[in-house]
């Protein structure tokens, strides 16, 4: 047997995604406000040199600093 997720072509991560987000905004507006707030996430990492962990750096604010060092290095 096939699940249906597999079958369309999701990962099982991408398919709770969906599944939690539709959840979400078939709530009343009070619980369906606390329920998006909760599904928000920030992702942090640090870069490790010598044995020693860098400054924890927040995901979204490091790939935007990329694509704009990419982008002002032209093409390679």
């Amino acid at each position: 047997m096939v699940f249906a997720w597999k079958a369309a072509g999701l990962s099982y991560n991408r398919y709770l995604a969906v599944a939690s987000r539709v959840v979400r905004r078939s709530l009343k507006e009070d619980k369906r406000l606390v329920a998006e707030r909760r599904g928000e996430m920030e992702l942090r990492f640090a870069k490790w040199e010598n044995g020693k962990m860098g400054e924890p750096k927040p995901l979204a604010e490091a790939n935007a600093a990329a694509a704009v060092a990419a982008a002002s290095s032209g093409p390679a």
